[in-house]
């Protein structure tokens, strides 16, 4: 029977893998690893999650962003995620309907809706335990 997920995958246009390798990789800090070759003809982009689950993006024509269904990612460090992401001119929208977590969500170059959430459980990282500095 079912054991959990293992990856999720969003839309992309043609030709969006510099776009997706600078959002995803480079502005949320995401590994790509290689798509197997029979895959890799398709296009798109593979990353790995620190969870080591999947986040894939495949190309696909027509394209159409998901506006309602979307991903939502476990962050240690949400302020400095939204503050990062402003800064790369992606919108962060502030969420407070569910008790407990603090969340927001935003979009991918593409138009995909993203969701970024804390616990308050959860260590909250510096920044300087996140740039490694600690």
């Amino acid at each position: 029977m079912i054991q959990g997920i293992d990856h999720i995958q969003l839309a992309m246009p043609p030709g969006g893998e510099p776009r997706a390798r600078a959002f995803y990789g480079e502005l949320l800090g995401l590994r790509e690893i290689p798509k197997p070759p029979e895959l890799a003809k398709r296009g798109g982009l593979w990353f790995e999650l620190p969870d080591g689950r999947g986040l894939h993006l495949g190309v696909e024509e027509p394209f159409v962003p998901a506006k309602k269904a979307h991903p939502a990612f476990r962050v240690l460090t949400l302020d400095l995620l939204a503050e990062r992401v402003s800064q790369a001119k992606s919108p962060v929208k502030w969420s407070h309907e569910v008790p407990g977590v603090r969340r927001f969500h935003s979009e991918d170059p593409f138009g995909n809706r993203l969701e970024f959430q804390e616990h308050p459980s959860e260590h909250k990282l510096t920044e300087d335990e996140v740039l490694g500095r600690a």
